[in-house]
């Protein structure tokens, strides 16, 4: 479902039940974070050193400024999949296309924001500076040592978007 503005196509996020159905469309403005339900695709980026690729989310976003989450993570729109989304979000938010990523997790993440989550995992060995971050979504991406990650992410939660020590645990 799209809404026209200005000669450009902006899609509406999907809505949907406690059973991941959809039950309709809206614009990311009309969403209320305590009662609707969406969906999101999210990367878990590793390297061969035991790192993971993070971002830290942008100092000027709605939600959760500044703090560090997944390196890819993006809200499904119109008629997209979640693969369909992903794949379109690691492209836009840090500039890699044909990574060859595998379906990992599906959860439901419901605070403070109320989502189900399909996680995609891949591994890619390339410096964090080499790597082309959107610059309206994102500060900065690094490589996390994993083991440091999962005690950085206890000691100094704040640092992290709220969802990241569910993340830890299906992860680290």
């Amino acid at each position: 479902m799209y809404v026209k503005m200005t000669n450009m196509e902006i899609a509406k996020v999907q809505i949907v039940d406690d059973n991941d159905r959809i039950i309709g469309h809206k614009e990311r403005s009309e969403i209320d974070d305590k009662k609707d339900i969406y969906r999101v695709s999210s990367l878990w980026l590793t390297n061969s050193k035991q790192e993971v690729l993070l971002a830290q989310r942008k100092h000027t976003k709605a939600n959760e400024p500044g703090k560090w989450g997944p390196a890819v993570a993006g809200t499904l729109e119109g008629d997209e999949n979640f693969e369909s989304n992903i794949i379109k979000e690691i492209s836009e938010e840090i500039g890699l296309t044909n990574l060859n990523i595998k379906k990992g997790p599906y959860i439901r993440i419901n605070n403070p924001r109320n989502y189900f989550c399909q996680w995609y995992t891949a591994s890619l060995d390339i410096p964090a500076e080499d790597i082309t971050a959107q610059e309206e979504e994102v500060e900065r991406v690094a490589w996390f040592n994993k083991k440091e990650l999962k005690k950085q992410i206890k000691s100094d939660p704040s640092k992290f978007v709220a969802s990241m020590p569910r993340i830890a645990d299906l992860f680290l």
